[in-house]
């Protein structure tokens, strides 16, 4: 025969389960960190472009003097 005070589980601790503390919080974002990420990605685009662009030119080129010469 059970006592009726060992009826009481773990997940019966006066805490619900599915209470989610993390949702009251609200959530920003700073827009100024994206612009600059923003930026410093187009920057990065921008620094490859060149130096692929100064590869390629300076491979063409030493090509046509190869041949030429």
């Amino acid at each position: 025969m059970k006592k009726n005070d060992q009826d009481t589980s773990l997940f019966s601790t006066g805490i619900a389960p599915s209470e989610d503390f993390e949702v009251d919080k609200i959530k920003t974002t700073n827009v100024n960190i994206l612009l600059n990420r923003v930026r410093l990605d187009q920057k990065r685009i921008l620094k490859k472009r060149i130096i692929f662009s100064i590869i390629l030119a300076s491979l063409v080129s030493s090509l046509a003097i190869y041949f030429i010469i």
